[in-house]
């Protein structure tokens, strides 16, 4: 079987103890790890993980490029890792930065509305979504009480009006707010991962509803590192009771699949 983390979050040497004490101040939660990718492949190696969905989030647009080029160059250096390029609202010329993203060979983009500051369905966005529409999948952090930024009401309306856009919801599609998710993003066509949630809602009950509703066939095993480690998040992921074919899916198949659809 092969086995994806379909979110992890890598971080520059330089930056990293920074950069991982700001995400877990924004969330008020301890983190597992400093979010370097040596970390991120020890803790994987663990449980076996072959591939990796790295990236990282521009809170400016003069960010993009760099974290691109520093995901680019992780990717290179580790074959397990399959890179998702920063993107942010601001930025001057957007098909410029898809074209780069393309051409550094990453396979996807990354954008987090929270850190960024700005609503999913902003027109400020829709350009983003036009460009890779067809070229892209955009992986998504979705939901947080605290913030109306990424509710899933709003992708929604993204996916009504790009219904060719692929796209990955993080969270089991809203972090806590799970039950909105299903509400407005099963009618669509999008993925979810199970990143932030098994450990987060600590409910194998209520989770093993949400597998349920979403179905195997639509859902990526994610860890959303470095606030979980692997070994645990597996633990928790299997007591969901998924067997057979629909394990292999999730654990990573599907998150293979959905890259497929773009070679």
């Amino acid at each position: 079987m092969t086995i994806v983390d379909a979110h992890a979050h890598i971080f520059p040497s330089k930056i990293a103890v920074k950069a991982t004490d700001s995400v877990g101040a924004f969330y008020n939660v301890g983190m597992r790890y400093v979010g370097s990718p040596e970390n991120l492949l020890e803790s994987g190696r663990a449980i076996g993980v072959d591939k990796y969905f790295v990236h990282s989030v521009a809170t400016t647009p003069a960010q993009v490029r760099s974290i691109n080029s520093f995901i680019a160059e992780q990717c290179a250096e580790h074959p397990e890792f399959i890179g998702f390029g920063a993107m942010h609202p601001g930025v001057e010329d957007i098909q410029a930065e898809i074209d780069n993203i393309i051409a550094l060979g990453l396979r996807g983009i990354k954008m987090h509305p929270d850190f960024q500051r700005f609503n999913i369905d902003d027109e400020c966005a829709m350009p983003i979504y036009e460009c890779a529409q067809g070229k892209l999948p955009i992986l998504f952090h979705m939901g947080d009480y605290r913030y109306d930024w990424s509710h899933p009401a709003r992708l929604a309306k993204v996916l009504d009006s790009f219904p060719e856009l692929d796209c990955i919801a993080a969270h089991f599609g809203g972090y806590t707010a799970w039950d909105e998710a299903l509400d407005y993003l099963l009618p669509h066509r999008c993925w979810a991962d199970t990143s932030s949630t098994l450990g987060m809602k600590n409910d194998s009950e209520y989770v093993r509803g949400l597998v349920k509703k979403w179905g195997t066939e639509r859902l990526l095993f994610g860890t959303d590192f470095p606030m979980w480690d692997h070994a645990e998040e597996l633990e928790r992921f299997n007591e969901l009771g998924i067997t057979g074919d629909a394990l292999e899916a999730v654990m990573g198949g599907n998150a293979l699949a959905l890259l497929a659809r773009y070679e």
